[in-house]
């Protein structure tokens, strides 16, 4: 009689040393290499208002103030004209024109960029206005040499820097994700290559 063959145990398969040795240092190289924090989707999303503001605040700066100076070359009256008002709070010089047809008519000084010139009550002056409405008045020297419009150059400032910084934490984010996976995807990659050995059972 033939002996019956005993049935062989369950083999345990082991993976391969080196991809042991790799999971092992990837694992490491985890535990010391935290993900840096990731830059929030609100902060971006709040730099790009910030931007979008900045940039509205410096077009409300410079556009009416040219289109007023173009107009006033184009179109504009010289006259003599006599400071009869200044003020600070609110801010304004109001003028009284002596040496033209509209002699007589007090008006407000437009503002150019937030910025008037500095004079006195009493003080005299040239000014150029637009004959259809002379409440659209500048000195004559602002006319012909508009002055430097320091709020519009600092807000440009600022508008370059919130772009500036939307760019670095879109590129900082998207590096973060490139080279660090989710906490998801982690968990999953170190419990799919935690496991040193699989049983198998024969068939």
């Amino acid at each position: 009689m033939t002996k019956k063959k005993k049935k062989r145990p369950a083999k345990q398969y082991q993976l391969p040393p080196h991809i042991t040795r790799s999971s092992e240092r990837a694992a490491e190289a985890r535990a010391w290499r935290p993900r840096p924090p990731l830059p929030p989707r609100r902060l971006i999303l709040s730099m790009i208002g910030l931007c979008l503001l900045s940039i509205g605040i410096v077009l409300s700066l410079t556009l009416p103030s040219h289109f007023l100076v173009e107009d006033l070359r184009s179109r504009g009256v010289s006259a003599a004209a006599t400071v009869v008002g200044v003020d600070s709070k609110p801010k304004y010089v109001k003028v009284r024109l002596v040496s033209s047809p509209k002699a007589g008519t007090r008006v407000k000084l437009w503002d150019y960029a937030g910025m008037l010139p500095e004079t006195e009550a009493g003080a005299s002056m040239i000014v150029t206005y637009d004959p259809e409405d002379p409440s659209r008045i500048l000195t004559q020297s602002w006319v012909k040499d508009p002055p430097i419009n320091l709020p519009a150059y600092g807000t440009s400032a600022l508008a370059a820097f919130f772009l500036l910084g939307t760019v670095a934490l879109v590129f900082r984010r998207r590096w973060v994700l490139r080279n660090w996976p989710s906490d998801v995807s982690v968990a999953g990659s170190a419990k799919a290559h935690g496991s040193t050995s699989v049983r198998l059972t024969k068939p």
